[in-house]
Parts: C-alpha cells; sequence; structure tokens
C-alpha cells in the first residue's frame, strides 16, 4: 500500500437499480474493512452510463445504506461530474501511442470472433480481435476527423512492453501475477460514454486515496487491467480483497432485475437491518 497517506476501502454501486443482497454484502464487507484497518469507508457513485443511471435509483442507495447503519464522510464522489478528468488521461494515454480509434460495431466483432479458427479468449469470454489495430494510422485519422462513430482502445501490447512484468496482492489470495495478454484491448471510451468502467475505476480509487480495494471475485480479472493503467498513469497500488459472490437458492447470483430481493422490498416486507445481516451472513467473510 505505499503512497498512500491513510487506510480506506470504497463501496461503489451504479445507480440503474435498486440494491440487492449482493450489494449489501458488498458495502458490508468493505465497511468491515476500514474498520479492520483503522481506515474510512468511502461511497462513490458510478453514474457513467448517462441512458440507465437515474437521481431516484442514487437516492435510494443512500437511503438504503444508511438503513443498515452505514455511514460515510460528505460529498459523495459522483462519477459523472468528473468526465473531463477521465478525458485528461485518456488522452495522456493517446500522447503517449497507447490508443487507437476502434470503428467495429458490436455485430461486427461477433462476426469476426465467430469466424475466426482461433478466437483468442479471456476469462470473460472472446478478446477484440485487433481489426482497427491495424488501420493505417493517417486513414483512421482521416475517419475520426470526418466524425465516424468509434471507440477508443488501450493498445495492450504496446502497453505491457512499456509496464513489464507486474503483480498485486490480494490479502485472500496472495500476489498474482498480472496477465496482459488475457485482457486484449479494452475499449477506454465510447462517443456515447466519454469514459469506461477500467478508466474511470482505475483514475478514482487512485484519486480518493483507495488503500484496500474490496469488490466480488468476479472482478478479479479486472484488476489486471487496473495494474497495466495504474502503472502507464503513476498511480499508486492498493491490496485487494474479492469476495464471494451470493447465490439465491437456484445457486444463480444476485441481480437488479430480481426485483423481489431488493433492500426495498425486504424492507416493506418488514425485515430489519438485523435479519439482513443474518441473510447475508453475518460476519461478512
Amino acid at each position: 500500500m505505499d503512497g498512500f497517506n491513510s487506510a480506506a476501502t470504497r463501496f461503489a454501486p451504479s445507480p440503474s437499480g435498486f440494491l440487492h443482497l449482493g450489494h449489501a454484502y458488498g458495502a458490508l464487507f468493505s465497511a468491515r474493512q476500514a474498520t479492520a484497518m483503522g481506515g474510512t469507508f468511502l461511497l462513490r457513485i458510478e453514474d457513467i452510463d448517462l441512458a440507465r443511471c437515474t437521481q431516484a435509483y442514487e437516492q435510494a442507495i443512500y437511503d438504503d445504506l444508511r438503513w443498515l447503519g452505514l455511514t460515510w464522510p460528505d460529498p459523495v464522489l459522483r462519477q459523472s461530474d468528473r468526465f473531463p478528468v477521465y478525458h485528461n488521461f485518456l488522452h495522456t494515454l493517446e500522447e503517449g501511442g497507447l490508443t487507437y480509434p476502434c470503428f467495429c460495431t458490436r455485430r461486427e466483432i461477433r462476426t469476426e470472433v465467430a469466424n475466426a479458427p482461433r478466437a483468442p479468449h479471456g476469462p470473460d469470454g472472446a478478446l477484440y480481435p485487433g481489426t482497427c489495430k491495424h488501420l493505417d494510422p493517417m486513414i483512421a485519422k482521416d475517419r475520426v476527423a470526418a466524425g465516424q462513430v468509434h471507440a477508443v482502445r488501450l493498445h495492450m501490447d504496446r502497453a505491457a512492453r512499456m509496464v513489464g512484468p507486474l503483480t498485486f496482492t490480494d490479502l485472500d489470495r496472495g500476489e498474482i501475477r498480472v496477465l496482459p495478454e488475457s485482457c486484449g484491448d479494452i475499449v477506454l471510451a465510447r462517443k456515447d460514454v466519454p469514459t469506461s468502467y477500467h478508466l474511470s475505476v482505475t483514475v478514482d480509487d487512485a484519486f480518493q486515496q483507495i488503500s484496500c480495494v474490496t469488490r466480488g471475485e468476479d472482478l478479479l480479472h479486472a484488476t489486471h487491467i487496473h495494474r497495466v493503467l495504474q502503472t502507464l498513469l503513476g498511480f499508486p497500488t492498493p491490496v485487494y480483497r474479492h469476495h464471494r459472490l451470493l447465490l439465491d437458492s437456484q445457486g444463480r447470483r444476485y441481480a437488479k432485475r430480481d426485483k423481489a430481493i431488493t433492500l426495498q422490498a425486504l424492507r416493506k416486507a418488514g425485515k430489519t437491518p438485523e435479519d439482513i445481516l443474518q441473510m447475508v451472513g453475518e460476519d461478512t467473510h
């Protein structure tokens, strides 16, 4: 945790739906980790998807977490207020020759992957095949200047060569070697969203001095990407805890579409904060 002035964790939900039991577990896990470190628990609102995120859902997040007994310092960082900040860091990567414009649609990418004899895959599925990486730079520049819709991708091969071998520490799993080749050329920004989860999270964890990142084990692979971005942008590296995912009676992870198990629905059904603690596992470990 070199480079941090104090200990801090964060819970960072997206206000695109009501919180459910899985969110409750994640928030309580993060808060207890902060207490164990003698640090601060922060709340962050990750609302870069302006089409899906709403003020009503954001207010519900505050209400649900306070009902659970959680507190955090104000002001709460809201990512939609920080698009210019993310743009500046994106520009830094662009100036370093570490990005390229991608004009492929999702359908075109799916088709190319399906037709490839050996499409590269990572833990989360097929990787971008690199179609636009091989475009002539002047042609790509002209297409951007003409206003053609495009995303901005990280040139992972160049990034990996620049950062060299990397590791990160998961407090439950030990030291983990970063595998950039398993990540592919990830999207850093799109026309409709001028940043990405990976870029905004990396920037904000550094800005907020998050010394221990807690999140679900489904995001363990994302940490490989974030370590690369941290190094490229000169950010300190936190330690991590990737906790288990809560599953329903069918063995499926909770999702926002399951309205019956939202915290609001459970509260209206007469459940208490103590009931929620018991439902998610009181020790949150």
